[in-house]
């Protein structure tokens, strides 16, 4: 796949706690969007933060929390995305999606090994 110029740019912050079916919550949008081929994704996670409960995450060792935050960055063209968007609906229940419009300069997959 070659993706080049104008591209969409999703970021789905939730909670390392989150679940679907069981399963920690970035892995199953991480395989969703793989198994529909988008271009590329990646999931990060921060050592502190807080969303719409207000109530802080830390890794700080005093305050260890088993629900860091977590942000998943998923990049593709407007129409795979917005597709994209329509199956992941009903599973992020809490958190935050933003969508970005976003210029692609390079995009080459690195040599296999």
């Amino acid at each position: 796949m070659t993706l080049q110029g104008p591209a969409r740019r999703i970021t789905i912050f939730i909670g390392e706690s989150d679940r679907y079916n069981h399963k920690p919550l970035y892995a199953e949008i991480v395989h969703r969007a793989h198994h529909r081929g988008l271009a590329g994704a990646s999931v990060f996670r921060g050592i502190e933060g807080y969303g719409a409960s207000s109530r802080i995450h830390t890794s700080r060792l005093l305050s260890l929390s088993e629900d860091l935050p977590m942000a998943i960055i998923i990049v593709d063209t407007q129409d795979r995305i917005e597709q994209f968007l329509d199956d992941i609906a009903e599973l992020v229940t809490g958190g935050l999606i933003i969508v970005e419009d976003v210029h692609v300069h390079t995009y080459a997959g690195g040599s296999q090994s």
